[in-house]
């Protein structure tokens, strides 16, 4: 089943590389107005272009080189890699970009690119005039609306995310006939909200069980016109980066940590990291993510470095005792930061991250008001099997093939040199 999406096409000198994506997040956004605003430094190393609002609190903090438990939501302008569209422009190439999730602000640089998930509106996500009057046109939706999804009735919910499916699918198409692109690279998010609503009904043959595959017969009959519609110097990719399943329990990670004494408050009523004491010894964030509250580190850490190793396996061990109410251990596989992470960054890595076992969900909300384990109002959640990857290519390997397989594979069928070390290879034999 195909649950997130890359699709992808090749014709010696072109490429379509399509994300179904299935994702989730939640945040709120506050309208903006981003036009005629100004932003000037004396910085001459800070580069200002496609510079947005949201940067400016990380980059203050940066500049002054300021420890803080304030958080904010990742966009793309923190991607510190090169991205595989600005290679392939690089390259003197053009690359079409629709609906990459965490894109935010769109690139001016490449051909055409509208930015997805979090971005705050249509208008800001499109990278020219002529894109944002094509994306009116179709009735473009950035994302479902997944608001009606928390509803006992999912009509709604299930109508809009039909038309953002449909809107997709004739925007995908009026560009992919323009031909006039060496990479097309978009992105079919719906699936990730279907999922998320639908899928404990399609495993247990529920109420919405058939709405949920009508709702796939719809996105296969797209794949196929799509592939059709290719000549064939074009290759097609379809992948997806992860499955799903049926989601019965989340898992209130720091409710969890304060009632086994690892994490505490300065007061009762609390909401947010920036509320903890001076005692708290660790922490989450999503997605499953576990910090040691380290002295040098955070601003106001406790664990001396001296005792990191000691603390983080009692912390492993805290986790692996957590099980769900038929006694199943809630961790499948918890992971140390350094075997997860690697790069110059990877001074930010978290020091655990938790794989969660079949059927529940990690969260990390600061709140007291919730028990451990709660019930919420989607039905699925993101797993790691259960992944697609399919090419019309017949010289791809794909046994034992890996996501970061997909980018070196896109550059090696391009024939653009990449002066860069990947996690994978090219799987073009």
């Amino acid at each position: 089943m195909i649950t997130e999406l890359f699709f992808l096409s090749y014709r010696v000198k072109s490429l379509t590389y399509m994300i179904f994506e299935t994702i989730s997040c939640r945040t709120r956004w506050v309208d903006y107005k981003f036009e005629n605003s100004l932003l000037y430094t004396t910085k001459p190393d800070l580069d200002l272009n496609d510079a947005n609002l949201f940067d400016v609190t990380p980059t203050l903090l940066d500049l002054m080189d300021v420890d803080t438990y304030e958080t904010y939501v990742p966009l793309g302008r923190h991607v510190k890699a090169t991205r595989l569209w600005d290679r392939v422009t690089d390259a003197g190439r053009d690359a079409t970009v629709l609906n990459v999730p965490v894109t935010f602000p769109p690139s001016s640089w490449i051909q055409r690119m509208a930015s997805g998930f979090l971005s705050p509106d249509l208008k800001s996500a499109a990278s020219d005039e002529s894109l944002r009057e094509t994306l009116d046109g179709f009735d473009y939706r950035i994302d479902v609306n997944a608001k009606p999804g928390h509803d006992d009735d999912k009509t709604e919910f299930i109508e809009n995310a039909h038309a953002t499916l449909d809107a997709r699918y004739e925007t995908f198409s009026h560009y992919l006939e323009q031909d006039d692109w060496d990479l097309f690279f978009g992105v079919f998010m719906s699936t990730d909200r279907v999922n998320h609503f639908l899928f404990g009904d399609y495993a247990t043959d529920g109420e919405y069980a058939d709405e949920f595959l009508e709702f796939y017969r719809t996105l296969y009959q797209y794949i196929g016109e799509v592939r059709n519609s290719l000549d064939d110097n074009t290759t097609l990719i379809v992948a997806s980066d992860h499955g799903f399943t049926h989601l019965e329990w989340e898992v209130n990670c720091n409710q969890f940590l304060a009632e086994e004494g690892w994490l505490s408050y300065e007061t009762a009523d609390h909401d947010s990291l920036t509320d903890i004491d001076n005692e708290a010894r660790a922490y989450s964030l999503i997605p499953g993510r576990f910090y040691l509250n380290m002295e040098g580190r955070e601003r106001n850490g406790v664990v001396p470095q001296s005792e990191y190793e000691a603390t983080r396996e009692e912390l492993i061990a805290d986790l692996e005792s957590l099980t769900g109410p038929d006694g199943q251990q809630v961790c499948k596989r918890i992971v140390k930061g350094e075997d997860a992470f690697d790069g110059p960054h990877d001074d930010i890595a978290p020091d655990l991250v938790v794989i969660p076992a079949n059927g529940f969900d990690l969260k990390s909300g600061f709140s007291s008001k919730e028990p451990v384990l709660t019930k919420g109002p989607r039905n699925g959640i993101h797993k790691f099997e259960n992944s697609l990857l399919y090419t019309t290519e017949p010289g791809l390997n794909l046994r034992e093939a890996n996501l970061f397989d997909v980018t070196p594979t896109i550059l090696d069928l391009l024939d653009v040199d990449a002066d860069a070390a990947f996690d994978g290879a090219s799987l073009l034999g």
